[in-house]
């Protein structure tokens, strides 16, 4: 299969885009940040030097070869938790910060006291918020047929349309999961990008349907982890395998090559779930893991890093859906 489409290889700057779930709601640790986590990081992106953008402008500007000041972040939010709009949509909108926040439109419509209402996403987006999709059910996209994923995204999409007046036009794969063939269907409904859940940072060469994004919540919430990936830089790799995330052979033989623009390879490590560092083998510009072990059923990560300028990291990571 061919590959999908990159943004166009013209500007070389990255830019760091966060994912939160849930503020202050400590009975979910795993997709929680607690609101003192939260008010570092607003600090931080305050006073560290950053240019905080909305996503789809970040997006445009990558598109047009328009260059991105350096730490450039954008902030998404996924699900429409009602500690979306009690706790973090006021203090975004006092810090003046942009979100895109990825709705999965069946949880709004049932009208669950855990959930934003309607009224509250048309507030957010009349208040300068764009509005994605995170398909109707928020199912695991790789566990259904095709035909339903198109459901999903139509549904979502129609429902969107009706009630904050867009189509949507960016899509977050509910829990990070996608593979090639999903990737097609998000492309052919008009999508200008979508996001998973692995690690790393977005740059002109990436993927448009596969941009990925830096996860935070209370155990990965801490200012120095924020600080860290705020600060990342983008690892462009080319012919990767395995092209398709939905794994068939596991483990996977994982590789890709990076640019001599990069630098000597043989710096980068990588760390996979489970596995922790990995044997990484450099041929020139190609890197090769080998894993010991095959991973377990459902979601399995590889992050490879390389140090950088200043104390800062290049980063690329991939996530895995390992049917069961």
């Amino acid at each position: 299969m061919a590959a999908l489409p990159a943004m166009p290889s013209i500007a070389a700057e990255g830019a760091v885009i966060f994912m939160y779930h849930r503020f202050g709601e400590s009975e979910w640790p795993t997709s929680n940040v607690r609101i003192d986590q939260f008010e570092e990081h607003l600090t931080e992106l305050k006073s560290g030097g950053y240019t905080v953008l909305a996503v789809p402008e970040i997006l445009e500007n990558m598109r047009r070869g328009v260059a991105l000041p350096d730490r450039t972040v954008g902030i998404t939010i996924d699900d429409a938790y009602k500690s979306v709009f009690t706790e973090a949509w006021p203090r975004l909108k006092k810090a003046g910060y942009p979100a895109t926040l990825f709705v999965a439109t069946d949880a709004i419509d049932r009208g669950s006291p855990a959930y934003m209402s309607w009224d509250e996403i048309r507030e957010v987006k009349n208040g300068g918020w764009s509005i994605g999709s995170q398909t109707a059910s928020h199912p695991h996209l790789p566990e259904i047929a095709l035909e339903r994923t198109k459901l999903e995204l139509d549904r979502s999409a129609q429902r969107l349309a009706d009630e904050v007046g867009d189509r949507p036009t960016l899509l977050a794969y509910p829990y990070g999961e996608y593979g090639l063939d999903i990737q097609r269907i998000v492309a052919e409904r008009g999508y200008v990008a979508a996001f998973g859940q692995q690690s790393g940072v977005i740059h002109a060469g990436n993927d448009r349907f596969g941009l990925p994004r830096f996860a935070l919540n209370e155990a990965y919430g801490g200012i120095d982890r924020f600080r860290l990936t705020a600060n990342a830089l983008p690892l462009p790799v080319r012919d990767r395998v395995p092209t398709d995330l939905i794994l068939r052979a596991n483990p996977p033989l994982f590789g890709f090559t990076v640019g001599d623009e990069v630098g000597n390879a043989e710096r980068i490590d990588c760390y996979a779930s489970g596995q922790g560092k990995t044997k990484t083998e450099a041929l020139g510009q190609r890197i090769e893991v080998r894993l010991i072990e095959p991973f377990p059923p459902g979601r399995a990560r590889i992050n490879c890093t390389m140090a950088g300028p200043e104390g800062r990291w290049h980063w690329y990571g991939v996530q895995f859906y390992i049917p069961q």
